[in-house]
């Protein structure tokens, strides 16, 4: 049965494009405008169902940053200086929202001594030496992996980012299905768990994306690796988030999504030959 949204009779296709728009919005700084027949823009996101657009809005958000490493490539800049301005990019595109999440929840499991403390600490908005030497090397693995992908399969590296930023994206959403809020009054408490539905069309969703992504140049071997070392990153968070703090957090699903990237990438890397 269609719902009404303004009294437009909303379908599946046009509930589907509101939840592509959503998750831009959540997960970036783009100016996304509200959409015909869309509720409110401005409203919380709902993660009971927003997740099944995820994989997508994740490869779009990588656009941007994967055209740069292309573009400075070709343009004679390397690998190196290809790679840090891609990173750039995406972390221009997206706010800076994961590497936020992963340097406040360093900080926390770091300065910490008790689960109380640690939230407090992962509330503060500012840095301390844990989540700046995280977030140091969270870029460095980045911008190395890229450097290396570049050096070793050209263009398709850019593939690779795109790929990765789709797959680390519904990876972090690991936390949020595995534990409940550790705090009560967060934004993670607000929003609801991913529904079945949801998680299973992400998951179609980025196979369908590796699908695409094997005649631009990269294996079905480094595909895989991709995949599974990203679902191992974020296990690894979410079960670290468990015996520290009980439960997730907004900050404990930034730390998932970086973990899971860096690690897709390097996976890919270790399956390609130098």
């Amino acid at each position: 049965m269609d719902r009404q949204t303004g009294g437009e009779a909303e379908g599946p296709g046009r509930e589907a494009l509101h939840d592509l728009a959503a998750c831009l919005r959540f997960y970036s700084r783009l100016p996304v405008p509200q959409l015909p027949g869309e509720p409110d823009p401005h409203r919380s996101p709902d993660f009971t169902r927003l997740p099944r657009m995820l994989p997508l809005a994740g490869a779009l958000l990588s656009l941007p940053a994967a055209l740069i490493l292309v573009s400075g490539f070709g343009a004679g800049l390397g690998p190196f200086l290809s790679a840090t301005l891609a990173v750039a990019v995406m972390a221009t595109t997206t706010g800076g929202l994961h590497e936020d999440g992963l340097s406040d929840f360093a900080d926390g499991l770091g300065g910490g001594s008790d689960r109380a403390k640690m939230l407090a600490i992962m509330r503060d908005s500012r840095i301390g030496s844990y989540g700046a030497l995280a977030l140091f090397l969270a870029l460095a693995l980045r911008v190395g992996a890229l450097a290396t992908l570049l050096d070793r399969t050209g263009l398709a590296a850019a593939t690779a980012l795109v790929f990765a930023a789709a797959v680390s994206r519904v990876a972090a959403l690991l936390p949020m299905v595995l534990l409940p809020p550790a705090r009560s009054d967060g934004l993670s408490a607000a929003v609801g768990r991913p529904g079945r539905a949801a998680l299973v069309t992400a998951a179609v969703t980025v196979l369908f994306l590796a699908a695409l992504a094997l005649p631009l140049g990269l294996s079905a071997a480094g595909l895989i690796a991709m995949a599974v070392l990203a679902g191992l990153a974020a296990l690894a968070v979410t079960g670290l988030a468990a015996r520290r703090l009980g439960g997730q957090t907004g900050d404990v699903i930034g730390a998932c999504q970086q973990a899971a990237e860096i690690l897709a990438l390097l996976g890919l890397v270790s399956a390609v030959a130098p």
